[in-house]
């Protein structure tokens, strides 16, 4: 095997494997059907910032045996978007309201390198490796609208493939490698069996000292005690560097929101139907990409392009510079000129902390946005939400009360297809106030 010369570079280059692999580890099962949820999320959703605004359909494909057609159903105008990502989790084509309008369609979803003649050129979505994810979200106003949600996912149809083809499945890491190199066989199988963009196979080449590169039996069975502690010490090293990139800047004002709108921007060579095919999207250094796209798997796996959906998040403090915690009640005022500018609906969440889950409240309302019913305007047309544990004590601002738990929490803001000022910095939200 072919190492560098000293055991601190055989770390550093393990950490940078560890950076560019982990969401191809982080990101691949096998299901190959549409699974849908029935409900919107809940306290009992043991997942972290959770979606209460949309329902899930997801399916994961494997297109080993040929290409699929999907049936997208007419959703009448509805807010809808099917998003595909790859093995490598690069988001490369997108179906929906924004990108391909409501109207029911088929598409044929073909596997990297295929070569057919399709009965219509104008649908076809090529996957850049041959196991692809789908991820459909349909927006939900709440439990009155789930029969017509439901009706919508019933119609998301997915052919299996022509007779003949047998599916490859996903290849199977050596089971008896030691835990602490698991993560490296699962990156050496799945690195040759999903081959990226060309422009990373170069920077692949690098990791043949890792064993990343080695066909055949796997290098980590009977590893050699210091090549394991090297390569073990450079995945820790790894680990910290995406867990830091998923952290906020600490210098910022007391109070800000975090919107990283050029967080899913790392695929710069599948830009299938729907994507943005712009410089503005894409993120040029490759290094700087790889990181982007770690950071985004640990926070936010299968999320989608800024341009789709914006999530903001205000970190842990209000406008005075003090820790969010329900024991204090709050409000976040827009200004008449000044509400979230999406052109579908906008929408405010607040979770629990640490674990950022949604928590049981006896309004039994987890968020609060454009789409609820009876919220009150102010009186010079602006809108001012209150965030509190307990109902306030003015009824009048019951109906935009959004409930906070006893303790710490997060609130994040979604806005779904959002606008210009968004996207470009304009439109800054406000913090919110102790009330």
């Amino acid at each position: 095997m072919n190492q560098p010369v000293n055991q601190p570079e055989l770390e550093a280059l393990a950490a940078d494997a560890y950076v560019y692999g982990y969401p191809l580890v982080a990101g691949l099962t096998a299901v190959d059907r549409f699974a849908h949820a029935t409900r919107l999320a809940g306290p009992e959703d043991d997942f972290t910032s959770v979606n209460n605004d949309v329902l899930y359909s997801v399916a994961q494909l494997d297109l080993s045996a040929g290409p699929r057609r999907l049936h997208v159903p007419d959703t009448a105008g509805a807010y809808h978007v099917l998003q595909f990502v790859d093995a490598w989790t690069d988001n490369f084509a997108y179906l929906g309201t924004r990108a391909t309008g409501s109207a029911a369609r088929t598409w044929l979803v073909v596997p990297p390198g295929w070569h057919g003649t399709p009965a219509d050129p104008d649908r076809v979505i090529a996957s850049p490796t041959t196991v692809a994810t789908v991820v459909g979200r349909f927006a939900c106003a709440g439990p009155d609208d789930l029969p017509r949600v439901r009706a919508l996912q019933e119609g998301l149809l997915l052919e299996p493939p022509e007779p003949g083809g047998a599916a490859a499945g996903l290849p199977a890491p050596d089971p008896d490698v030691p835990e602490r190199l698991a993560f490296f066989e699962r990156l050496r199988v799945w690195m040759a069996a999903y081959p990226p963009a060309e422009p990373d196979r170069v920077h692949q080449q690098r990791f043949a000292p890792l064993g990343l590169l080695d066909p055949g039996p796997s290098p980590y069975r009977a590893a050699a005690p210091d090549w394991t502690l090297a390569l073990a010490t450079g995945l820790a090293a790894g680990r910290q560097r995406v867990e830091d990139a998923t952290r906020p800047p600490e210098n910022r004002p007391p109070g800000e929101w975090r919107a990283d709108v050029h967080l899913f921007d790392h695929n710069t060579a599948f830009l299938g139907p729907g994507t943005l095919d712009d410089p503005e999207w894409r993120i040029p250094d490759r290094r700087a990409a790889y990181l982007s796209r770690a950071a985004a798997a640990r926070a936010g796996l299968w999320g989608c392009h800024a341009y789709e959906a914006l999530h903001a998040a205000a970190t842990t403090d209000d406008a005075d510079g003090r820790p969010l915690d329900g024991t204090r009640p709050y409000t976040l005022r827009f200004r008449p000129d000044g509400l979230p500018p999406a052109e579908e609906f906008w929408s405010l969440t607040v979770y629990g902390l640490p674990d950022r889950r949604l928590v049981a409240n006896p309004a039994a309302r987890h968020s609060i946005g454009s789409r609820t019913p009876g919220l009150r305007p102010d009186p010079d047309g602006g809108l001012t939400l209150h965030l509190r544990h307990e109902p306030p004590n003015d009824p009048s601002e019951a109906a935009n009360w959004l409930p906070t738990p006893a303790g710490p929490f997060r609130p994040v803001m979604r806005l779904y297809r959002p606008g210009p000022a968004a996207l470009d910095g304009t439109y800054r939200l406000p913090p919110l106030q102790p009330a």
